[in-house]
């Protein structure tokens, strides 16, 4: 049998047309009612009917789709593994990442641990904290840095860094030295108060703020990266760890506004995983050197 028939054949079956596929597969028409004819009479039976231009499974030939995906898929595998391999690679490791976490200097950080584990083959998705602890429960990832904690039975969360949350606003073009600190009822009651880029504290902050300033007017923005930038062209301020505007402060960007009414939150970085074996340690005891 050939992987090659069995590639048309998946593709067929979703696309439901000969024409379609060969376009797909940049192969002659022909060659796909070819592999298809082949591939039935390996696997004994007719898997399409055939409807003028269009093409339907047969019951058999939807019984053995999934058959063929999984068939395909091993194939796949074997081929990504042997090429890693071949690359100098021995082990994986799939991380889950926030993006809020990835707007720190997690990126310098993957880059020191990759020159010093040159034989890991790191793989990166970035998932919302929200998803990450079933990311983790499939499988689908070896470990989570999310910002929210796991109660899960069948994981273990493990708190990384508690990182403190500052209220910023954009530089006034004032001198630093001469101008007078920002005014924190001034700053919340004259802007926007950009709120939910963070999944841990928002809804209780927002309620505190209410309390102690009733009239001032919230809009949500869901990635940080962006409040950031809505911050920088002025149109409105925020609450954010420390770590996400650490360079914004330092280059100037952005201002630090004291904030002396309101109970600071804390915002957490948790590691998130399914089983504690030695990869997962590997890679938190390195970036436990590191302050995220």
């Amino acid at each position: 049998m050939e992987f090659q028939w069995i590639n048309t054949f998946i593709t067929a079956a979703d696309c439901g047309n000969f024409r379609r596929t060969a376009e797909l597969l940049y192969i002659s028409q022909p060659s796909v009612t070819v592999h298809i004819k082949q591939l039935e009479k390996e696997v004994g039976t007719q898997l399409f009917h055939r409807e003028g231009k269009k093409i339907k499974l047969t019951e058999e030939g939807k019984r053995y789709l999934v058959h063929a995906k999984r068939l395909l898929e091993v194939y796949q595998h074997g081929l990504e593994d042997l090429s890693s391999f071949s690359q100098g690679y021995t082990r994986k490791l799939s991380l889950g990442i926030s993006p809020l976490i990835a707007d720190t200097i997690l990126p310098y950080v993957l880059k020191s641990y990759t020159k010093q584990y040159p034989e890991v083959e790191i793989s990166v998705k970035i998932i919302e904290s929200v998803d990450i602890e079933q990311a983790v429960l499939k499988e689908e990832i070896d470990l989570g840095l999310s910002c929210l904690n796991s109660n899960h039975p069948s994981l273990n969360s493990e708190l990384l860094y508690k990182d403190k949350v500052i209220l910023v606003a954009t530089h006034d073009g004032r001198d630093a030295e001469s101008a007078p600190p920002l005014d924190e009822e001034e700053v919340l009651t004259t802007n926007y108060l950009l709120t939910h880029n963070h999944p841990g504290y928002w809804e209780h902050l927002c309620r505190v703020v209410k309390i102690k300033y009733p009239s001032i007017r919230m809009m949500k923005v869901s990635q940080v990266h962006i409040t950031k930038r809505f911050i920088v062209e002025g149109l409105g301020v925020s609450f954010l760890p420390t770590s996400t505007v650490r360079r914004e402060l330092l280059e100037g960007r952005l201002l630090e506004v004291d904030c002396h009414s309101i109970p600071m939150p804390e915002a957490n970085t948790y590691a998130v995983m399914k089983y504690d074996h030695s990869k997962q340690k590997e890679f938190l005891n390195f970036i436990s050197n590191y302050r995220l």
